[in-house]
């Protein structure tokens, strides 16, 4: 029987029953693979999700476009016609660090939202740069409080980032929003890893939480190889006279070609 995407209500029905898979995908190819290997749902970049092709590879994937908070419209306004433009599209939920009166409004139009706490790249400097947060009982608090403000802004769930499991699984006995972990323990309702990690292509700076299940810039490489050697010996046909040969041409029957001859000296 074929996968079905999942609604809001599956999810919440679904809340410390299971544990839902997410995939940061960035192009065709990995949304296919996701597609194929079972991920529940795929953040995404919105000129993917806008395109018609998006469904035809994705049918299943619960779908959460997001953009970079200050490449984001900056307005509550502004940010909200772009979420409706993503849900006619076809998203399920949309991914949003802004203001908590920007969720709210989100809210307001039935436009599920997920937030973010924890480990916040765009606000990391408050909390001491990209490094765990929610080590002391003070900070953990302040995870715990930014969740409160989401679920009373309307929120349907959050990223949590980077936080001890403890802070986690505490919050998650707290809250009804939906805990997407991102290094953030087994306590969360979904495990959220990237595509470029998880497939080995990442070759900056590995995050502590991730973890790679195939080498695939060392596959990459290798194909490049492959390319160079073809090319090379491509040219190197064409300047010894291999290439093109007889078997890669056509052929015309010889009493025409005569007859193009003797046209040839008529003019």
């Amino acid at each position: 029987m074929p996968k079905t995407r999942p609604t809001i209500q599956d999810i919440r029905a679904n809340k410390g029953k299971q544990q839902y898979t997410m995939m940061r995908v960035t192009d065709w190819g990995e949304l296919a693979a996701a597609e194929a290997a079972g991920i529940d749902m795929c953040s995404v970049p919105p000129e993917m999700l806008v395109e018609k092709q998006f469904r035809e590879v994705a049918p299943s994937i619960f779908a959460i476009p997001g953009m970079a908070l200050y490449s984001s419209p900056a307005t509550t306004d502004e940010t909200l016609r772009w979420a409706f433009r993503m849900m006619e599209a076809g998203a399920d939920a949309i991914y949003s660090a802004a203001s908590f009166q920007t969720v709210e409004r989100m809210a307001a139009e039935s436009i599920p939202v997920i937030g973010h706490v924890g480990l916040i790249p765009h606000f990391c400097t408050w909390t001491g740069g990209f490094k765990a947060v929610g080590k002391t009982a003070d900070s953990a608090m302040a995870v715990y409080e930014r969740c409160r403000q989401y679920e009373a802004a309307g929120a349907f769930g959050v990223e949590i980032e980077v936080v001890p499991p403890e802070v986690t699984a505490e919050i998650a006995k707290l809250t009804s929003l939906f805990l997407v972990s991102m290094g953030g323990g087994a306590g969360g309702d979904c495990q959220y890893l990237f595509a470029c990690d998880v497939l080995g292509t990442n070759t900056g700076h590995m995050p502590r939480h991730s973890k790679k299940y195939a080498d695939l810039a060392k596959e990459y490489a290798r194909i490049q190889q492959m390319r160079i050697s073809a090319f090379k010996a491509f040219v190197k046909d064409v300047q010894t006279g291999v290439y093109p040969s007889e078997q890669y041409l056509v052929k015309a029957p010889e009493a025409e070609m005569k007859a193009f001859a003797r046209k040839l000296k008529g003019k």
